[in-house]
């Protein structure tokens, strides 16, 4: 998990740190403002806050109703998809693309994500079935492995299937702060280093 957990932040240092350091590379243009694409870097921000709901969400929820791993979580938000804390953390990536980056940075992000993410689900899903046989087995036909099915997300009240308590917020509000901190500290580096426009 340390390991796993030290790779990621490497990844995100070197992508900040390529950002910051050839901004004319990574960050939109001046030239390519307008309304359009404040809507878009608008909408990058929403995802990153609906991103990291979805991960509060999904720790909070899984602290609460399955301590230790002895149970399988199917509830909250793991009825939208099996993995919600990765959706979140895929949400959280494409609005940070969205708010500051070229549209090919998403390729990147893309590659990098699938190449990090679908082997770690694939061990997970295996280690899961083999704790769980039956019961998981039957989840997997229930709930998506990844992106929410919009059928599941409409025919479910939203308090149901992300449900969000204060302490999970408050347990969470580190990595919050910590994202939202680089989103500013980049857009404040993106506004200098192209111009100031």
């Amino acid at each position: 998990m340390k390991r796993r957990l030290k790779a990621k932040g490497f990844i995100i240092f070197s992508a900040c740190l390529a950002a910051v350091l050839f901004p004319r590379i990574f960050f939109r243009a001046a030239s390519e403002d307008g309304l359009f694409n404040k809507a878009v870097e608008i909408s990058g921000v929403l995802l990153i806050l609906a991103g990291q709901l979805f991960r509060a969400s999904a720790r909070g929820y899984k602290s609460e109703y399955s301590r230790d791993s002895l149970k399988l979580v199917t509830g909250g938000p793991y009825t939208l998809t099996r993995n919600p804390m990765y959706f979140g953390i895929f949400l959280i990536g494409l609005g940070m693309i969205l708010a500051l980056f070229r549209w090919w940075a998403f390729m990147i992000f893309l590659l990098v994500f699938a190449f990090s993410y679908l082997r770690l689900i694939r061990h997970e899903e295996a280690k899961l079935l083999a704790a769980f046989p039956g019961e998981y087995a039957v989840y997997q036909k229930q709930a998506p492995r990844f992106f929410p099915s919009p059928k599941i997300l409409f025919s479910h009240p939203i308090q149901e299937v992300l449900p969000l308590k204060r302490r999970w917020l408050i347990r969470e509000s580190g990595s919050i702060i910590a994202v939202l901190a680089a989103l500013l500290l980049l857009k404040a580096w993106q506004y200098i280093a192209m111009g100031g426009k």
